[in-house]
């Protein structure tokens, strides 16, 4: 047997309270129930500069294996 649209289940929507909502907007204003942590921006930094050093790297290798193969021109 075949469900029609109909017949499917739909997930209900949350309905927040307005009062909820004014709780969460005082929060956030006063900065002190908020859900974000403090990050250290260092350890990506650097995860950024190794990434983008290791893409050079295999440019690099890639750029001199097509010159070799003779399928770029040599700069």
């Amino acid at each position: 047997m075949v469900k029609k649209k109909s017949q499917v289940a739909k997930k209900q929507r949350r309905k927040l309270t307005a009062d909820f909502k004014a709780r969460v907007a005082l929060a956030a204003l006063r900065e002190d129930k908020t859900l974000a942590a403090p990050v250290d921006l260092a350890p990506l930094h650097a995860k950024i500069g190794q990434l983008a050093l290791e893409n050079d790297f295999l440019a690099y290798l890639a750029n001199e294996a097509l010159t070799k193969a003779g399928r770029l021109s040599a700069r």
